[in-house]
């Protein structure tokens, strides 16, 4: 799906409403992060029958796979401990279904990462902060 400018009407009562305009909100945010540091997005909310991934992105001949995690603080516990074992199962899954679908792709390295966006105000935050790790998982 197209990524687009973020919506502006979400408000703080919408970070418990609709996950979806939320989850593509965060998606968003990561994606234009990932743009100002040189990479392409390839494709955002991937689905196959085995699973989705959230962003796929290249920069050079690396491509990630990118988890995107959405909270408003890390009071609870870090996005990152919500990327089960079992959910990246599903995702490495996912990973190599899109790589069968694009043999020009079949050479290059690949690695999975986890995006953590903290937004405290929903999408009203205008700077969200993202924590970007790389080689999450295997």
């Amino acid at each position: 799906r197209p990524l687009s400018d973020p919506p502006t009407d979400l408000s703080e009562e919408s970070m418990s409403g609709d996950t979806s305009l939320l989850g593509k909100w965060g998606e968003e945010q990561v994606a234009r992060y990932l743009r100002v540091r040189g990479y392409t997005v390839l494709a955002a909310g991937f689905r196959c029958r085995m699973g989705e991934i959230d962003l796929i992105v290249r920069r050079r001949e690396l491509v990630a796979f990118v988890e995107v995690k959405l909270r408003k603080n890390a009071d609870f516990a870090r996005a990152l401990e919500q990327v089960t074992r079992s959910k990246q199962r599903r995702i490495i899954t996912t990973a190599k279904v899109y790589l069968a679908q694009h043999p020009e792709l079949a050479d290059c390295p690949c690695r999975f990462d986890v995006a953590e966006v903290y937004a405290p105000q929903g999408t009203d935050t205008r700077r969200p902060e993202i924590r970007y790790l790389e080689n999450a998982f295997w």
